[in-house]
């Protein structure tokens, strides 16, 4: 969770870390942040429809993925781990208190902001919590769930330069700023083991069997050209 009472705060989203030299003395740390309203957003757009309880992320096999990317915990510089997931939260709660809960009990933190306006997202509180980070730990491994990159492109490519091991996971669809970068690593959501209970309804186009496949569209033709219409007579 977005915490400013660390050892030091972070002056700005993309600051320079600290040398290594002037890191030594940090614990290390593998850090996860997760973008709950892209994630969400995307996932919508790559299956074509509202997701549901079978095609939503697990969490608890990607807590699962990301602890043991950390190595084992008894070596002697094993780094500490961190998993923060972010959300705006509407008005009309629902089912979500179970679902922050159930996010808690897995071993995340969870930093939750009201969303009043449409526009409202939690870019800058995610990009404030790893400028923190930086400076109250040695970041050595970053994994960012977000294909977001407008906002996040240019802050992980500046660590990547400063030696942390920086991982986009999102879709291959809309994650084009990390498959296109030299220095970030890129992984599909659904490479990642057990994230989803079944596999999506998606064809990826950067997995294609070798006898080609068909894309269904995800609606109908003869809505789309109503909808049209009336748009353009209206």
């Amino acid at each position: 969770m977005t915490d400013t009472s660390g050892p030091a705060e972070g002056t700005g989203a993309t600051a320079t870390l600290p040398d290594e030299a002037q890191g030594r003395g940090r614990p290390a740390l593998d850090l996860l942040i997760w973008d709950a309203p892209n994630i969400d957003m995307t996932l919508s757009t790559v299956i074509g429809a509202r997701p549901t309880a079978a095609s939503r992320p697990r969490f608890d096999a990607i807590a699962a993925w990301f602890v043991d990317g950390a190595g084992d915990p008894a070596a002697p510089d094993a780094p500490e781990v961190e998993a923060c997931v972010f959300a705006n939260i509407p008005p009309v709660v629902g089912s979500l208190q179970r679902w922050v809960e159930a996010l808690r009990g897995f071993g995340y933190a969870v930093f939750a902001r009201p969303k009043q306006q449409p526009d409202d997202d939690i870019d800058q509180a995610m990009l404030d919590h790893i400028e923190i980070r930086g400076h109250s730990h040695r970041l050595r491994r970053l994994v960012v769930f977000s294909g977001d990159g407008r906002n996040f492109a240019e802050p992980l490519e500046g660590l990547a330069r400063t030696g942390t091991q920086v991982v986009v996971v999102a879709f291959s669809e809309v994650a084009g700023y990390a498959i296109g970068s030299d220095l970030i690593e890129f992984i599909d959501i659904e490479d990642v083991p057990g994230a989803f209970a079944v596999p999506l309804d998606r064809v990826r186009l950067d997995a294609l069997p070798a006898d080609g496949a068909w894309l269904r569209p995800t609606r109908s033709l003869r809505d789309f050209v109503s909808g049209w219409t009336a748009r353009r007579n209206g």
